[in-house]
């Protein structure tokens, strides 16, 4: 099993939970990943079988085995694309990573994305780590069983752990499902991004597009996008300066770069 792996602080945070966890348009269908607590505990998921088993060494204490049916979350199915609407959104993401400026030597952090955006990111952008945070373990074992070499992390962006930092580039690809308010966030990633690192705060669809999907899926948006005074306000209370700031129909996307501090 390689080195980068999938790991989750199932014992340490709560899952979110949704009653509509069995209609989620995911197709994965297994997945084997350790526990990050421990390099040595693995956790078997099988879709279609009711349960997780978990083994691990005699001297951490046996830990039960979790009905598959208690794991509830979040459906998150909304932000894949219709292949309908497939090559417009191909294109507003190739430019959401554009503004990136990734190079092979960049450290990456992405939060709450879609499979396809982790898709083309990992095919037009190659670099030296890419490091996936999301709260959906589903989204998470899709993207880790196509892309094993990416590192994926299960729970809220700011309570990361502090091995995952010095990144040179954020990308913030859903920021409204975050449940924290943006100064936490950025405050958070200021201790995690290099000098003249870049932050990406984006939406392919623009903010009209997300007032429809929270009307559809309240318990996952619970916030909206920055305007740019928000932004511009909580970004230099954490050393980030807006660069880049397109609010329009069918697009939002903002970048800001992180300043050494004094």
């Amino acid at each position: 099993m390689s080195s980068t792996v999938l790991s989750t602080p199932f014992l340490h945070h709560k899952l979110s939970a949704s009653s509509h966890h069995s209609q989620l348009q995911y197709t994965c269908s297994y997945y084997r990943f350790p526990i990050s607590r421990s390099s040595i505990a693995q956790r078997s998921l099988k879709y279609g079988h009711s349960s997780i088993s978990v083994v691990t060494p005699a001297n951490e204490g046996a830990i039960p085995v979790m009905n598959f049916e208690d794991l509830l979350e979040k459906d998150y199915s909304f932000l894949e694309t219709d292949h309908a609407r497939a090559a417009e959104v191909d294109k507003k993401i190739e430019r959401i990573i554009s503004a990136g400026e990734i190079e092979q030597s960049s450290r990456v952090l992405v939060s709450i994305s879609s499979e396809e955006f982790v898709d083309k990111l990992v095919d037009l952008s190659p670099c030296q780590q890419l490091l996936v945070v999301h709260d959906s373990l589903l989204t998470l074992a899709c993207i880790k069983e196509k892309h094993d070499k990416v590192n994926c992390w299960q729970g809220e962006l700011i309570f990361l752990p502090e091995k995952w930092a010095s990144f040179d580039v954020v990308f913030l690809y859903f920021l409204p499902s975050l449940t924290y308010e943006l100064d936490q966030v950025l405050q958070s990633l200021a201790s995690r991004c290099l000098p003249g690192a870049r932050l990406v705060i984006s939406h392919p669809g623009g903010r009209e597009e997300l007032e429809r999907q929270q009307q559809q899926y309240p318990e996952v948006i619970v916030s909206t996008l920055p305007d740019k005074v928000s932004l511009e306000n909580a970004a230099a209370s954490n050393s980030f300066e807006v660069i880049e700031f397109v609010d329009e129909p069918g697009l939002y996307l903002a970048v800001t770069k992180f300043k050494a501090k004094c």
